[in-house]
């Protein structure tokens, strides 16, 4: 299991690979969709391949545990970063409406500058490994949890919510004493808990799913509605991808508009994309290069994320300094939701790998005050470097 942690595939070929599988298992396809998911899968398997011959790998598991950030400069600096994220986060749910209370449907209204604001209050999912990583006081931590978890289900962001359990989960797993066996009750009791809370906020964003004519499986009828949500949410993408494919769709104005900032909507839904599905209108994190240069920008879109995703493994080696671990959080929760929607090539995600770079420079101007004797105590923190 830790061979398998450390080796960087694990976080983007196995997903895809995981996605195509079971999109064959939701839908009945035609042989022209098969060609869509045996390009996804072949990259995949040669990214696994690839990636088992390198040496490229996570540091040793004994490494993330040895690291005590909180009292340095760079766990200061994350803590006035999680404050800054609480403070858009409570501007969100008080100048506009709380989804879950007002309008469900309310979830991608962004006008009045809520889109803004959204811009920092989405990085809510960083606040529970700033809160078990940065902090000594149990009630902080336990506050900075409580909001990364609470905030996505106010506002009704599945997303936020997996990427928030995505990486409270990969914390545990890394600093967990070896000599304890990995925490399989609290990693499933918190699948288990993601994953009811994901179906309950799909039904309410998109009421029931009878409406919706593709292609399905027996399997997938068969199956309870929490559980439709979880195949549907898995699968629409690498489908939407093959159906693409297939038809030999060709519009670069989404990948234009999603990788420079304030260009253009990137909203898929309502537009001349030939979807079968208009209101199921997710395809991958290489939907938008498909579209602007077909199968070989797909390709190259797959490797360029797993060359972002080796960048963000080196950088955490040899030391495993905070930001770095930061920045590999999100890089590798990007890559596993890859066969899902675009987030990875987005300038949002640019500007918080920009924050992550940006941090650890500042910290190095702060004072290095270090206590007299040894390491600082608990009752007295002081902003010591790593």
């Amino acid at each position: 299991m830790k061979r398998l942690l450390r080796l960087p595939s694990t976080w983007l070929g196995l997903p895809i690979l995981f996605a195509c599988g079971l999109t064959l298992l939701t839908y009945d396809l035609s042989a022209d969709y098969l060609e869509g998911l045996l390009l996804l899968a072949v990259i995949a398997a040669a990214i696994i391949l690839f990636d088992v011959q390198t040496g490229v790998r996570l540091p040793e598991l004994a490494r993330f545990r040895a690291r005590h950030y909180a009292g340095t400069r760079e766990a200061f600096l994350a803590l006035a970063l999680a404050a800054l994220i609480v403070l858009f986060c409570l501007l969100d749910l008080t100048l506009f409406p709380i989804p879950l209370f007002d309008k469900p449907s309310a979830y991608a209204v962004m006008d009045g500058g809520r889109a803004h604001v959204r811009h920092v209050s989405d990085m809510c999912w960083v606040l529970p490994p700033i809160g078990l990583l940065c902090t000594r006081s149990r009630r902080l931590r336990i506050a900075l949890i409580a909001i990364g978890f609470v905030f996505p289900v106010l506002v009704i962001d599945r997303n936020r919510l997996f990427a928030t359990f995505f990486s409270f989960a990969l914390v545990l797993v890394l600093r967990r004493n070896e000599a304890r066996p990995l925490p399989w009750k609290t990693l499933l009791g918190l699948a288990f808990v993601g994953s009811s809370i994901f179906s309950i906020l799909g039904m309410l964003r998109s009421g029931p799913l009878d409406h919706i004519t593709l292609p399905f499986s027996a399997m997938y009828h068969a199956a309870p509605q929490g559980i439709k949500w979880l195949l549907l949410y898995v699968s629409a993408g690498p489908y939407n991808f093959s159906s693409i494919l297939a038809k030999g769709y060709s519009n670069a104005d989404f990948l234009i508009n999603q990788v420079v900032p304030l260009h253009g909507s990137v909203v898929t839904a309502g537009t001349g994309i030939p979807l079968d599905a208009s209101n199921i209108n997710v395809g991958t994190e290489f939907f938008p290069f498909l579209m602007a240069f077909g199968p070989f920008g797909a390709t190259l879109a797959v490797f360029a994320l797993y060359a972002m995703l080796l960048w963000s493994v080196q950088r955490l080696r040899p030391t495993v300094p905070l930001f770095a671990l930061l920045m590999f959080l999100r890089v590798s929760y990007v890559c596993v939701m890859s066969p899902f929607a675009p987030q990875a090539f987005t300038w949002t995600n640019a500007g918080f790998i920009g924050i992550c770079l940006f941090l650890p420079v500042m910290a190095t101007w702060l004072p290095n005050r270090k206590a007299p004797t040894g390491a600082p105590t608990p009752a007295s923190p002081s902003l010591s470097s790593e």
